[in-house]
């Protein structure tokens, strides 16, 4: 009767600790889009100082076991930046075919690596700019997931 009940309750918990084993890492990764979003977008800043890439690429980890070499800010609300998936296509640097370019300037902040600059110590020279942008879209849901450049 005690290994009847260990039974009837073991396999429960083994099927709930399977199935947390394969959903919870599918929940703790970052979509490609919100990947965009935490490495590019900042809507809300619209003047930069000298120590904004220092902070901001800090804040946004991409000096966590090394330093980003690159990095560009969009200083644009999100639906403007996602609305450049039906613009102009553009040939991406890798060679895929979806890449567009946005079809006015966007504020944009360049993030540079100074030379001689090395982890953990990541120092960045800071460039605000208006400028053309290029992203890659997915085609699923027409969602910026790269930032592909700036002309």
């Amino acid at each position: 009767m005690a290994q009847e009940r260990f039974f009837i309750l073991f396999l429960p918990l083994v099927l709930m600790l399977l199935v947390l084993g394969c959903v919870q890492p599918f929940l703790a990764k970052e979509s490609q889009a919100e990947k965009f979003q935490r490495q590019h977008m900042d809507p809300d800043t619209s003047t930069v100082t000298s120590s904004y890439c220092n902070e901001m690429m800090k804040r946004r980890n991409m000096t966590v076991g090394f330093c980003k070499p690159a990095n560009t800010f969009i200083h644009e609300p999100l639906p403007d930046v996602q609305v450049i998936c039906f613009q102009g296509n553009v040939p991406c640097k890798n060679t895929k075919s979806n890449c567009h370019k946005s079809s006015s300037k966007m504020s944009i902040t360049d993030c540079h690596l100074k030379n001689g600059s090395k982890y953990p110590k990541c120092d960045y020279e800071t460039q605000q700019q208006e400028k053309f942008i290029i992203v890659a879209c997915e085609c699923v849901q027409y969602e910026t997931v790269h930032f592909d450049g700036s002309v």
